[in-house]
C-alpha cells in the first residue's frame, strides 16, 4: 500500500512543477529596449520579479508594460531589495523584447530615481536565476 502511494506521488508530481522558460524561449536578444516611465506594480514573487511601467512611446503614446526579472534570490544578491523600486518612481529600464507580447520585456538594467544604474542580471552573464533566462 505504501509503495503504491509512493509511486502515484512520484508520478504526479513532475505534473505540478511550474513550467519554467529559457530567455531565449520567450525574448529576443536581437530586440533590445529602453523605456523611461513610471513604475506602476511591482511583483516580489518567485520565480521572477516583476514590474509594470506606462512608459511612452517615440509618438508619446503611453503603454503599461510587463517586464519580467530576474529571481528575487538573484536580485538580493545584486543588492535589490522590495524596497528598491516603488510604485510611483521614475525609472529608465533596458530590456529585451518578448517574442510574442507586444508590451512585455526581460529587463536588463535599471537606472533608478536617485540616479544609479543596477544590473537586473545580464543575459550573458551565465548567472541569474539558475541560467533560465
Amino acid at each position: 500500500m505504501i509503495r503504491r502511494l509512493v509511486l502515484a506521488a512520484l508520478l504526479l508530481f513532475p505534473a505540478t512543477l511550474p513550467a519554467h522558460h529559457s530567455f531565449a524561449a520567450e525574448f529576443d536578444s536581437a530586440k533590445p529596449v529602453v523605456l523611461h516611465g513610471k513604475v506602476t506594480q511591482v511583483a516580489w514573487m518567485n520565480p521572477h520579479v516583476y514590474l509594470w511601467m506606462d512608459a511612452a512611446g517615440a509618438g508619446g503614446t503611453v503603454t503599461n508594460w510587463i517586464l519580467e526579472s530576474a529571481a528575487p534570490i538573484y536580485l538580493e544578491r545584486l543588492g535589490w531589495t522590495k524596497h528598491s523600486l516603488k510604485v510611483g518612481d521614475m525609472v529608465t529600464i533596458r530590456a529585451f523584447r518578448a517574442k510574442d507580447r507586444p508590451n512585455m520585456a526581460k529587463t536588463d538594467a535599471v537606472t533608478l530615481p536617485d540616479g544609479r544604474l543596477v544590473t537586473t542580471g545580464r543575459i550573458n552573464d551565465g548567472a541569474g536565476d539558475g541560467g533560465s533566462r
